[in-house]
């Protein structure tokens, strides 16, 4: 039988501007945290691979992460609606940087993976109390003056991460691509602890779902490894990739069959009776699918047929990222004044199926600016969607929800993300092959398109010229067919979007009600 109490510590909502800003800054390192690390270490890993070894379990060190990142990310968010958000984000920021001060003095590849997972699991926590903690901090209709903060984290992570990471890496050592979490974390913490007094509400002091838990966890796994692993460890039709997928069906089945009939669900599956929430997780899968899997790619064109560094890699996607934040801080402002949100998903779906088509243009001869425009295309379609999904699925819930929507919302976000890279990646690798054996012959075209990560910029400009235009060739091709798979999951998003419903957006911490219950005394457009 559950209980319910006012959260400890939670006083007054903040009641002006500043004090909402103050508390978002430590919601902001928290997620400038989970997200610069994969590209902070990015950078580190072949100094990483030198030191420790390993090359085989490369792979592993980032798929630990994630892996640990999509399982935790739920159970943080039903966590933290039975015992508070602010110990949970508190208790994740901690349980972070102790996975990153372990990294740092792992001794051998497997001590680093274990450590890497560490890490994820804290990540996932971040994530999803960062957006829940919004979700209390400041009501929908007033959350559009503040989204232009929480975008900006992204594009931060984006370009910074890979300089520092090689700043640290060549002036100090790879260990301190780990160790630089902890002095950001603890700032994170001091101001946390010392400035974030969430308002009042009723809090579940229910037991945990474990037996959920343990479902989903065994399916996410099940599903991240078969999409990570399938077309480069293994083949799609291996027995192992079917037995990974058959057993994410059986174990997702069985949870959400034990979630159906649980008292306290881990991700209630009533929650999915909403139109609008179910809508927006669909909308977050496919953007997730489209936009994750497409921007991997963008770095090899600009590298392999443009001659651009590595080294300066997080530069590259600037424009995508200024047309994002542009764009997010721009809606985010026009939400907040007309309290009307439902023709900017519709809207961004039309921009980023057009950046998609127009990069799927690009040829041997397309310039640097030429693709910039054409990403900027694409960052402004991110831009009226990211942050939109996320406030549509948090207003489409009671409060005593928003963390088990914010980690639902966060977590198909994730999911999508996780397979468009390996599908589109897959697409990728394939058109690759075929042109490069259609221009150099079988034996020659599996070769280099078989190195991987070895066929840097600096290594193709030591090939013959035939060979150099050749891989030039393929790689543009097999852009061109990723951005056009792509395209088709932004055409989806659009038909998602259409049939969101403009369920009037909560205007203050007085209005707890559902969504349901407002729209029988508010008018709605549809």
């Amino acid at each position: 039988m559950s209980t319910t109490q006012p959260e400890s510590g939670a006083g007054a909502a903040p009641q002006s501007k500043r004090q909402i800003y103050i508390v978002m800054s430590g919601l902001m390192i928290g997620m400038l945290l989970a997200m610069l690390d994969n590209m902070v270490v990015g950078t580190a890993m072949p100094t990483i691979v030198g030191e420790l070894g390993g090359l085989a379990h490369l792979s592993w060190v980032v798929t630990a992460y994630t892996l640990a990142t999509a399982a935790a990310t739920p159970i943080w968010g039903k966590l933290g609606d039975i015992y508070g958000r602010k110990g949970m984000f508190m208790a994740a920021i901690v349980l972070f940087l102790a996975g990153s001060a372990l990294a740092g003095m792992a001794h051998s590849m497997m001590q680093l993976i274990a450590f890497r997972g560490l890490q994820g699991l804290g990540a996932g926590g971040l994530m999803v109390g960062a957006m829940a903690i919004i979700g209390d901090l400041v009501p929908p209709r007033e959350r559009g003056r503040y989204q232009g903060l929480m975008a900006a984290v992204m594009p931060l992570a984006f370009i910074g991460g890979p300089l520092l990471g090689g700043l640290v890496t060549d002036h100090l050592s790879w260990r301190w691509a780990f160790y630089v979490n902890l002095p950001l974390g603890a700032l994170a913490l001091v101001v946390t602890a010392l400035t974030m007094h969430l308002p009042k509400r009723p809090r579940g002091t229910s037991r945990i779902d474990y037996v959920g838990a343990a479902l989903l966890t065994g399916g996410i796994v099940c599903l991240s490894l078969m999409t990570s692993w399938g077309g480069l460890e293994y083949a799609w039709t291996s027995a192992t990739i079917i037995g990974l997928g058959a057993g994410a069906a059986v174990l997702l089945t069985l949870f959400v069959l034990w979630e159906l009939r649980v008292e306290s669900p881990i991700l209630p599956m009533s929650l999915f009776r909403s139109r609008n929430f179910t809508l927006a997780s669909v909308l977050g899968f496919l953007v997730g699918f489209a936009m994750f899997g497409a921007v991997t790619f963008l770095p090899q064109f600009q590298q392999l047929v443009q001659g651009a560094s590595a080294t300066n890699s997080g530069l590259l996607l600037l424009p995508l990222m200024m047309g994002m934040l542009v764009t997010t801080m721009a809606v985010g402002q026009l939400v907040t004044r007309t309290g009307r949100y439902r023709v900017y998903p519709i809207v961004g779906g039309v921009f980023m199926t057009a950046g998609m088509l127009l990069l799927a243009q690009l040829t041997v001869g397309s310039t640097r600016l030429t693709t910039g425009l054409f990403m900027l295309v694409l960052g402004a379609g991110m831009g009226f969607l990211m942050q939109n999904t996320m406030l549509i699925a948090q207003n489409s819930v009671e409060m005593k929800d928003m963390g088990a929507a914010s980690g639902a919302a966060t977590l198909f976000r994730t999911i999508g993300g996780s397979l468009g890279v390996s599908i589109l990646g897959a697409i990728y690798s394939s058109h690759l092959t075929g042109a490069l054996t259609d221009r150099l012959g079988e034996q020659a075209g599996e070769s280099i398109s078989g190195s991987g990560g070895q066929l840097t910029p600096a290594l193709l400009k030591r090939m013959p010229v035939n060979v150099r235009d050749a891989v030039e060739h393929a790689v543009t091709s097999g852009v061109h067919n990723v951005f056009l798979w792509a395209s088709a999951f932004t055409l989806l998003a659009i038909v998602a979007a259409w049939f969101i419903r403009e369920t009037p957006l909560r205007g203050g911490a007085a209005d707890q009600s559902a969504p349901e219950d407002r729209a029988l005394t508010e008018p709605v457009t549809v």
